[in-house]
């Protein structure tokens, strides 16, 4: 086992790359396709139409919260996971491991409960008009009976790519998406069901993954298998997995605020149109993001490995390469929303307020697109190195730090041009932080880039 995991020291770096990022990334476009496929057949089918796209976005702030609780436990786990191979303490990898899998099993079943308990108050607080309530409602509170299946599959897709099999993590991320594309015309088109139809086919396909993980990690080709003894939580593995985690646990809080807040202004300056041309740039925005997740997270174990190994060359150069792949992706998907808008708008929904509003809005929303995927990698780099506090300050930077006080500040001038303009504006101010930040870690570490 230690002979494997040695090749996160000694094989090229471009070839690990190659290796543990294109699985990555390409199961986290499928696992996109879970948000992006309810959407479209949402948006397309003659009863949902807008008003099923604005519940969409309505819950999509929730649904954000319990991924934030999923990837805090994944990716702190996994990056102390990766650390503590890197410096041969196989046991303590073994802890964590198990005390990831039960964490993430407590934040789904809390999650299942108290959203169930509460899911209408919450819903009419993220501001779903009484049109839109029936809709959000149905949808809901049947994702929210899938929390604990969501949990524990994101959690340990992370924790199977720290151990070694990044194309375990993407057939797991494959099964699942490929259940909920089939069923979600099976059960939205062909039965009728709508909302709660598109919900059905959400937690089935993340059933399906976790069922797929759990399967890995309990049998022999894991590296590292999970044994019921190592999941009694242990308060220094808890803290530990925690602290590491609240990076991408910040992150995708912010995201949900970021939601929460532009959904707010929209009803005022557009209503629920405007929430809905929102939802589909949103989703169809994602698609690239998790081109540049999947790409961060075959990054991570290179990164943390070589960070315990002691070998800051192969960071730099790992951390090197992985920045132009990312302005790659991120590039291209500037060029797609630039110059086919309307292509982008019309798969999701094809009523004319809707794609005149929304050709408009994707050109300015992805303006300064292009700097995303360079920065989201360069916070990242910080997260895998154990730098916890300036993670978190960067991964905040672009949601909360900049693009929540414009918002404020520009949509009073502009209306729903201000909301949009805000964004590409606190893209390019994160990019700057960032930058900043980065040029003076790697020279206080004597390695410049």
């Amino acid at each position: 086992m230690i002979i494997k995991k040695n090749r996160l020291e000694t094989d090229s770096i471009p070839k690990l790359l190659v290796e543990f990022s294109i699985p990555a990334i390409i199961g986290m476009l499928v696992n996109a396709i879970y948000n992006v496929v309810d959407r479209i057949f949402i948006g397309n089918d003659p009863v949902l139409g807008s008003l099923g796209l604005a519940a969409v976005s309505i819950t999509f702030p929730v649904t954000l919260v319990l991924l934030a609780f999923a990837l805090m436990v994944g990716i702190g786990g996994s990056t102390r996971f990766s650390i503590s191979l890197g410096k041969k303490e196989t046991e303590k990898a073994k802890f964590f491991l198990g005390n990831g899998v039960m964490l993430a099993i407590i934040a789904g079943l809390l999650f299942m409960i108290l959203g169930n308990i509460f899911i209408e108050p919450i819903l009419q607080a993220l501001g779903a008009s009484s049109d839109v309530l029936p809709f959000a409602t149905d949808y809901l509170s049947v994702i929210l009976y899938g929390a604990v299946f969501q949990s524990v599959a994101m959690s340990l897709n992370n924790f199977s790519r720290a151990d070694g099999n990044p194309r375990n993590s993407m057939i797991s991320m494959m099964i699942g998406a490929g259940f909920n594309i089939i069923f979600d015309y099976i059960f939205i088109i062909q039965m009728g069901l709508g909302m709660k139809g598109a919900a059905y086919a959400t937690i089935g396909g993340q059933f399906l993954s976790m069922v797929w993980q759990l399967a890995y990690f309990l049998g022999p080709r894991a590296n590292v298998q999970l044994a019921i003894q190592n999941m009694k939580l242990r308060a220094a593995y808890v803290k530990d997995i925690l602290t590491t985690g609240i990076p991408a646990f910040l992150l995708q809080i912010a995201n949900s605020v970021l939601n929460i807040v532009i959904n707010a202004s929209l009803v005022i300056y557009g209503g629920d149109i405007a929430i809905s041309v929102a939802g589909i740039i949103t989703s169809a925005t994602t698609l690239i993001i998790m081109m540049v997740a999947g790409l961060i997270q075959g990054l991570q174990p290179i990164i943390s490995y070589n960070t315990g190994a002691d070998r800051p060359d192969r960071v730099k150069q790992a951390l090197k390469i992985a920045t132009v792949i990312g302005g790659i992706i991120s590039t291209t998907g500037f060029l797609i929303f630039q110059f086919f808008p309307e292509f982008v708008i019309t798969l999701f929904n094809q009523e004319p307020a809707v794609v005149s509003l929304g050709v408009e809005a994707i050109r300015i929303w992805t303006a300064a697109f292009p700097l995303v995927g360079i920065q989201i990698v360069w916070a990242s780099y910080f997260q895998a190195v154990g730098k916890v506090r300036l993670a978190s300050f960067l991964n905040l930077a672009r949601q909360i730090i900049f693009l929540i006080p414009l918002i404020l500040i520009l949509s009073p001038i502009f209306e729903l041009t201000g909301i949009y303009a805000a964004v590409p504006i606190a893209e390019a101010l994160a990019f700057v932080v960032t930058f900043v930040f980065l040029k003076s870690q790697f020279k206080t570490s004597q390695h410049p880039l």
